[in-house]
């Protein structure tokens, strides 16, 4: 029997194929990024993401409290996401063994902030020690605002605007620790276009892997327009990183990840989106099949790279 490659991707996809919840009960499965339950006739989402020291965070470098605060708001993207109401968050530890007390409490005062911004307290978890590096596991409930479907993956069309809600890249020179989660962006972009916003995620792994993840939802392709990233959708530390190391800005932007941007498929092909809590600008559009780069009037294959765990 041939092995299976190994990888995150191939991994959710064993366990899509091996997990079918009764719809009705799991209207929301895996391949999101939150499940949705349905409990007592209410819909409740869930999601859980876990940070791990020299993937995440170097504790050498950073400290609690900015770690404290990232693996906090890497739940509450996940809402934005799914354009749906953070409500209560889950911590569990793993503690290196010869942490103080101050360093532990120290995480938990980082996430404080957050959890007064977003009205998502934390609510519980579990702590434990051991001789290794520093892990961090947060699951965050929430359920959807009013009149608020949540926005999975799986909706984009040929002809849709690809629109991002800020500029990426660079994000490994600080950018990462400090990002502030487009939770409410994304429902003031799902109250303002309804059923017209047909998809969405956060970019965590670069804008190409992750595109390239909403358009195998969706059974899709997709076009990325140099010229309105270059205008519009790069950052500042974009440029700098492209400094550092020589790689193009539009490089990084294409595919460092941990932007925690948003990326959204929209019936949509105006050049930019205000809504109340933020402009979203369109980078790209929705085809039937094939990811590419579009420059000059020159189509070129886009590569799906990023950030992949466990490849």
């Amino acid at each position: 029997m041939r092995p299976m490659s190994r990888g995150e991707r191939a991994l959710v996809q064993w366990l899509k194929e091996r997990c079918q919840a009764a719809r009705l009960r799991v209207p929301i499965g895996l391949g999101d990024d939150m499940a949705a339950v349905r409990l007592a006739g209410q819909q409740v989402l869930v999601s859980a993401d876990m940070l791990m020291e020299g993937v995440d965070y170097v504790t050498a470098e950073h400290s609690p409290i900015q770690i404290g605060r990232k693996a906090l708001a890497c739940g509450l993207s996940d809402c934005a996401a799914m354009a749906v109401r953070p409500m209560a968050a889950l911590v569990s530890l793993a503690l290196p063994s010869d942490w103080t007390m101050e360093q532990a409490q120290g995480l938990y005062e980082g996430m404080r902030p957050l959890e007064e911004a977003f009205d998502c307290p934390v609510v519980g978890g579990d702590t434990n020690s051991w001789s290794h590096p520093l892990a961090v596991d947060v699951i965050v409930v929430a359920q959807p605002w009013p009149g608020v479907r949540p926005v999975r993956r799986d909706g984009a069309r040929p002809a849709d605007g690809l629109y991002v809600s800020g500029p990426l890249g660079g994000s490994r020179l600080g950018r990462h620790l400090d990002f502030e989660p487009r939770v409410q962006m994304a429902r003031r972009l799902a109250e303002a276009l309804g059923d017209d916003l047909r998809a969405m995620l956060d970019i965590s792994d670069g804008l190409a892997l992750d595109l390239s993840r909403l358009c195998e939802a969706s059974g899709t392709g997709a076009e990325i327009e140099v010229e309105r990233v270059r205008n519009g959708a790069l950052h500042a530390d974009a440029q700098q990183a492209a400094s550092n190391d020589g790689r193009s800005a539009l490089e990084h932007g294409l595919h460092d990840g941990e932007d925690f941007e948003l990326l959204a498929a929209c019936g949509r092909s105006d050049d930019e989106i205000e809504t109340p809590a933020g402009r979203w600008v369109r980078i790209g559009r929705i085809v039937e099949s094939g990811l590419a780069l579009i420059d000059g009037g020159e189509r070129t294959p886009l590569e799906p790279r990023g950030w992949e765990h466990w490849k």
